[in-house]
Parts: structure tokens; C-alpha cells; sequence
């Protein structure tokens, strides 16, 4: 789609306006932001665009558009699919060798798992090695009570900070500051580094790595902005 708009600009309900008229999500709901710093980046976001929209550099906006039009219908029905990684978190499995690597794993790791078992009351069970053990039903159901209690602008930032880390725990306790999002990544690949060192860097991987940490930086502005 090309540009037809001259002047972006916000409403007293946070709706973004081009030329005075809403912008409307993909499902026609109105693009209501529900904190002012949010909605001033999106509307950035906006007024960044060249001649084309091109959504891959309007992450905002996209995650807001997936809140409204996604989560807000049934904010349950995707707490839930979220809460699922609370049984099968990076954090439980550990590698079995080198002691190197097991070291590195425990250092970035169990602070998390601590934070976790305090914030939250819980057990968790851990294993060196790839084969599932499933965790206490207190703690799944607890952690699912964490995710539940959150409204759709939340959860939705939640999902690529869960899915790309691969720790629903960490995405918990970076939500409530309890670790930088600098922190969260390099605990998130800490694996990935590991292999990078033994064996050198591989382009590919390196590229597709930066995609994902761009997209890891885009939920946890937009979870910042609400504040």
C-alpha cells in the first residue's frame, strides 16, 4: 500500500489518526493504544513510512494490531497456549558436558529458576540431558495463573519474548524487571555461544540469531511502553 497520508496524530483515546481519519486494525477495530507512550510510537511508526507501508519495519504496530485483533477476543484462550512452555522451559534441561558448558548453563540459569521459586511459590524440576520430565501440577498451574492475570497488550508482547527465548520464566521475569533484557538474550543463547566458540560462527546462523534479537528488542520496547 502506498502513503496517502500527510499528518499523524493521536486522540484523547489513543486511537492513531492519518489525516484525521482512525487507522484500522486487519479484523476493522479501531487502533487504540492504551498508554500515551505507546501510542507515540506507534504513531512514529506512521509517520516514519516512505512511499510504501512496509510492516516488517512497524513492529509496534503489528503487536498492537495482534492484541486487538488476536488476544482481546479471548485474552484466556492465549494465556493459555502461552502458559503451555511452563512445562518444557530451557531452563530444565540441561546439558550433561562439558563442565564448561554445565557451568555456563548454571550461572545464567538457576538465578532464574531462584527468582521464580520465590516470586511465585513454586518447585522445579530439573534434568541434565533432552528427554521431557514434567513438572509439578502446582507449579504449571501457578505459572498459568502469572500469564492469565495479564491484559492483551501484555500478552502479547509476552509471546515472541516466550517463543523466542524459549523461557516462559524468563519472559515472567522480565515483564516484572526482575532482569534486563540484555541479560534474558544472553541467557536465551547461551547454548548457541557455547557452540559459536567451539566451532566458530556460522553466517547463516549468525543472520537468522540478529532477526530474532530484532524482533526480541521490538516486544520488550513494547512492553516497556505499557508502562
Amino acid at each position: 500500500m502506498k502513503r496517502f497520508w500527510t499528518e499523524v496524530a493521536v486522540d484523547e483515546d489513543g486511537g492513531i489518526r492519518l489525516d484525521g481519519r482512525p487507522v484500522r486494525t486487519p479484523g476493522r477495530a479501531a487502533l487504540a493504544l492504551p498508554t500515551p507512550a505507546l501510542a507515540a510510537a506507534v504513531a512514529a511508526e506512521w509517520r516514519a513510512v516512505g512511499e510504501t507501508i512496509d510492516p516488517r519495519v512497524m513492529p509496534l504496530t503489528g503487536l498492537a494490531n495482534a492484541a486487538i485483533d488476536r488476544v482481546a477476543p479471548d485474552p484466556a484462550a492465549f494465556a493459555a497456549g502461552l502458559a503451555a512452555y511452563a512445562e518444557s522451559d530451557l531452563l530444565y534441561y540441561r546439558a550433561e558436558s562439558p563442565a564448561e558448558l554445565v557451568a555456563r548453563e548454571e550461572a545464567a540459569w538457576d538465578p532464574l529458576l531462584a527468582w521464580a521459586r520465590d516470586r511465585y511459590d513454586v518447585h522445579f524440576e530439573t534434568i541434565s540431558g533432552v528427554m521431557h520430565r514434567p513438572q509439578p501440577t502446582a507449579t504449571v498451574a501457578r505459572l498459568a495463573e502469572a500469564v492469565a492475570s495479564r491484559p492483551p497488550f501484555a500478552l502479547v508482547a509476552l509471546q515472541p519474548l516466550v517463543t523466542i527465548a524459549g523461557t516462559l520464566v524468563g519472559a515472567l521475569a522480565l515483564a516484572e524487571r526482575a532482569i534486563s533484557a540484555d541479560d534474558l538474550w544472553s541467557a536465551a543463547i547461551v547454548d548457541e555461544a557455547w557452540q559459536a566458540e567451539l566451532w566458530g560462527e556460522d553466517p547463516e546462523a549468525e543472520k537468522a540469531r540478529a532477526v530474532r534479537r530484532r524482533d526480541f528488542d521490538s516486544a520488550v520496547r513494547f512492553l516497556g511502553l505499557l508502562g
